[in-house]
């Protein structure tokens, strides 16, 4: 019997999130006597909660294809409400609505938290006797999914493109500083990545050789804002300059941040930044050359920009999609859909599938070993795992009248069949 397929998405999204979707709603079409139509949750598990259920099988194919080079979560929206076990209606409202509209195949396309809740719902959907089958695909730009001996994955979609974009904003910042410190010596860059250090780590691709005068702080690291400082002019007594990548996740004191309902930290929504909290420190010290320290926070820009995008990236996400619904289609659910990377010296991967339960009960760091012994930089054996994650060359994004065509996705929408709900979580709240 024919079965729809739902997917939503949570969490931040990436440049690539959109070419996941893509695979799954180009992979459906490819089963027709197995999928009938493909819907999406608006904002995510919100969306399902809410009935809103968009029809992605309505499309036109060419607004389809062009996910490919849409960044961000504008397509079908994500969000960051998390179905707490304790939910109990949120859950047998996720039941009814998968019921009301014949839903076989549940994916969703996020991180650990979005595994553990695809597992949830497709286990209870079968304790009450619904044929669904839960599937996972992989998101999330910091590269924490899975386990610190990349067994379960390589790495996840979005982490190669951010990890390019860095390499170029370090090369940016290279001509930058190299023209300016007479007046300002010291650059201070905050990337995203909470207390895993993938990001910040990806700066060293911008000078593969060290040449430049960069430091990389990462979290792990666990250095001091005096320790920083230290090695900051150690660099300036030597070079005369520095450029410093720093993660959002050093512990330079309270900066005030606030947690989203997955518990994570919300660094974009502090009242203060590392970055800033760093270059005050420095200015009011004194650093040891004439100027200034200088910053720039970078934050979802680094996600939400399709040319910096890695076209290694942008087509491993679209496999995960695309094996995602294979795995649906064959009647393995309970899985996440995955990337391996093959031994050897020429980069290929494959694609494979894990227990859903093994990622979202998994937790992945930095490997020590990739930190150098003077903690403010990575060493060559993270770089021959990250560099064939950006590719060789920019992504392909069409322009028409001198701005990107996006994708524009008709609001076309299932119609309801329930009574309207409210989110367990936000009763209570005003709605705008």
């Amino acid at each position: 019997m024919k079965k729809n397929l739902l997917i939503a998405q949570s969490g931040g999204p990436s440049p690539v999130i959109n070419s996941s979707l893509r695979g799954v709603v180009e992979a459906a079409r490819c089963f027709p006597e197995k999928i009938s139509t493909v819907y999406a949750g608006w904002h995510g598990i919100e969306g399902v909660l809410k009935e809103e259920l968009l029809n992605l099988s309505a499309q036109n194919e060419d607004e389809i294809s062009l996910l490919r080079n849409t960044p961000a979560a504008g397509a079908i929206g994500t969000c960051r409400y998390k179905v707490k076990s304790n939910q109990k209606e949120d859950f047998e409202r996720i039941i009814d609505v998968l019921k009301a509209h014949n839903i076989g195949y549940f994916l969703y396309n996020g991180g650990n938290d979005s595994m553990d809740t695809a597992n949830k719902v497709a286990k209870l959907a079968q304790e009450k006797g619904l044929d669904v089958l839960g599937v996972g695909v992989p998101k999330t730009i910091d590269n924490d999914v899975g386990d610190s001996e990349f067994k379960v994955i390589d790495h996840t979609p979005g982490y190669g493109s951010v990890a390019r974009y860095w390499s170029c904003i370090v090369q940016n910042a290279e001509e930058e500083n190299r023209g300016s410190y007479p007046a300002d010596p010291v650059l201070v860059l905050q990337a995203m990545g909470r207390k895993i250090g993938y990001i910040p780590a990806s700066a060293r691709l911008a000078d593969p050789k060290r040449e430049m005068p960069l430091l990389i702080f990462l979290a792990e690291a666990k250095l001091s804002m005096e320790e920083m400082t230290g090695k900051i002019n150690e660099m300036l007594v030597k070079r005369g300059r520095a450029i410093v990548v720093v993660s959002e996740g050093c512990d330079v004191g309270d900066l005030g941040y606030t947690k989203d309902s997955f518990g994570h930290a919300q660094f974009g929504a502090s009242q203060t930044t590392v970055q800033q909290a760093l270059v005050n420190f420095l200015n009011a010290k004194g650093i040891k050359a004439k100027g200034s320290a200088r910053g720039q926070t970078y934050g979802t820009d680094q996600r939400d920009t399709a040319i910096y995008a890695s076209t290694v990236d942008l087509d491993e996400a679209y496999r995960v999609g695309q094996k995602a619904v294979m795995l649906a289609v064959e009647g393995q659910g309970g899985f996440m859909s995955t990337i391996l990377r093959e031994a050897g010296v020429i980069y290929s991967v494959r694609y494979d599938k894990v227990p859903l339960e093994t990622v979202a009960n998994s937790e992945r760091t930095f490997p020590a070993k990739w930190i150098t012994p003077d903690k403010c930089d990575v060493t060559d054996k993270f770089l021959a795992y990250c560099r064939p994650l950006v590719g060789e060359d920019w992504p392909s994004v069409p322009m028409i009248d001198g701005r990107q065509r996006f994708a524009r996705l008709k609001m076309v929408f299932a119609d309801k069949k329930l009574p309207e709900y409210v989110p367990q979580a936000d009763r209570g709240k005003c709605n705008p």
